[in-house]
């Protein structure tokens, strides 16, 4: 029997009001931000003939956003077909379009559309599995190297993990929050560069959590880690490739070599989507990159010879599952997952603000009065963590004053990804 949240469900979020984050998503940025940039960055396969037809098919997407036409199911080939009859039902049924539809569905929809475009399923094609946001990763992760060394290098200079894991788990996970303000999807690789950008944001960025559950995460952990056989079980929702994807790994790493978790599963993607979102393919790319680096980067490339090992002694698991990739709020967990999560797991660690807006259902729950406890606590299989920097216009479990304080410094506070919040929930309470 599925568990829902405690609380009475309030309405979903849709994009039909102007002015708001959502409708400005809907209506332009993934219209003429991100799928131009896909245009642009794959501009030498379209001019091939086996691309022909996905250049036109993405041209008729394209189109559909401009003028919010009315949603069709999703077609073509795909295991995953049935799946998305199913969550695409009574928004069909409905004729709703891109800006009526409730927002998440409307946004998960579109990058699977992006696929069909691409014929990404079909053996026969000569477009196979082919990831059109590949280029854009793959910059991220080589603009990543210098902030990733500078981060790595901050972990090597901690004191020793015998005497004290608390200041390293802070660090990772403080580093693994904020590592996601870096999302491709919104600030393209190019805009970045291979500079240390990303210490300057872990310094500033103390006064800019609305939540912070930080403390009380550490000390059950470490309570829970204490003697060799009680050592956590740690999952990862896994939310962006490149710099957000080193923080993960940097923080899986500091939790398997301290003894504070036994083991690492990362939960990735099963196939390309909203630009940056990570695969596993992503994430051995990543440690391979790092491991070649060398030694003008001797932090990376020592980093990535622990990580190989972890992967091939079983320490760190990769799982890619289709309900990653899907707009279903998590309370909709199939059984056969949620059953891993609730036998295989301690602490699931839930990353980005997709992932939290699957959490929250993309649901209007109030900010402050919401708790994460009764919101996502009372539901999900295990002890959760949600790491999310703000960029969407839901939420829950603040505080009042911190969000009083950012409404008054910041107009767009609850999109730019500069505020950030640490959710804990215990399973069970």
């Amino acid at each position: 029997m599925k568990v829902h949240p405690k609380l009475p469900m309030p309405e979903a979020l849709t994009s039909s009001t102007p002015g708001t984050w959502a409708h400005d998503t809907m209506s332009r940025r993934v219209e003429k931000d991100i799928l131009q940039r896909l245009e642009e960055e794959n501009e030498a396969e379209f001019k091939t003939p086996e691309f022909s037809s996905s250049k036109m098919k993405l041209s008729d997407l394209r189109e559909e956003l401009r003028t919010s036409s009315i949603i069709r199911h999703v077609e073509g080939s795909g295991e995953d077909l049935e799946d998305w009859r199913r969550a695409m039902a009574d928004v069909v049924s409905k004729q709703e379009t891109y800006l009526t539809a409730p927002w998440l569905t409307a946004e998960f929809y579109v990058y699977r559309r992006v696929l069909e475009c691409f014929d990404y399923f079909n053996p026969a094609s000569l477009t196979f599995r082919f990831d059109p946001f590949v280029k854009q990763k793959r910059s991220g992760l080589q603009t990543s190297v210098a902030s990733s060394e500078a981060l790595l290098k901050k972990f090597s200079k901690l004191p020793s993990q015998s005497t004290d894991q608390a200041p390293g788990l802070r660090l990772a996970i403080l580093s693994a929050l904020w590592g996601n303000k870096m999302d491709l999807s919104i600030w393209p690789a190019n805009d970045v560069g291979d500079v240390d950008v990303f210490s300057e944001i872990l310094e500033g960025a103390s006064g800019n959590l609305l939540w912070d559950d930080t403390e009380r995460l550490i000390g059950d952990m470490l309570e829970r880690g204490r003697g060799e056989k009680c050592a956590n079980r740690v999952h990862i929702v896994v939310d962006n490739a490149g710099f957000e994807l080193v923080t993960d790994l940097a923080l899986a790493d500091f939790l398997v070599s301290s003894g504070v978790a036994s083991s690492v599963t990362f939960q990735l993607k099963k196939h390309p989507t909203f630009v940056s979102d990570a695969m596993e393919s992503d994430l051995l790319e990543t440690v391979e990159y790092f491991g070649n680096l060398g030694s003008g980067n001797p932090y990376c490339a020592s980093a990535a010879s622990r990580w190989k090992e972890y992967l091939k002694n079983g320490q760190w698991i990769c799982s890619e599952d289709f309900y990653w990739v899907q707009p279903h709020p998590m309370w909709d967990m199939p059984s056969s997952l949620s059953s891993k999560f609730s036998q295989t797991c301690d602490v699931c660690f839930v990353k980005g603000d997709a992932n939290y807006r699957r959490l929250l259902g993309d649901l209007k729950w109030d900010y402050v009065k919401d708790s994460f406890q009764n919101v996502v606590g009372s539901y999900f299989p295990c002890d959760v963590v949600a790491l999310r920097t703000l960029k969407a216009e839901v939420g829950c479990g603040m505080a009042e004053g911190s969000v009083e304080a950012a409404k008054a410094k910041d107009p767009s506070w609850q999109v730019d990804g500069k505020w950030g919040v640490v959710h804990y929930g215990k399973k069970g309470l």
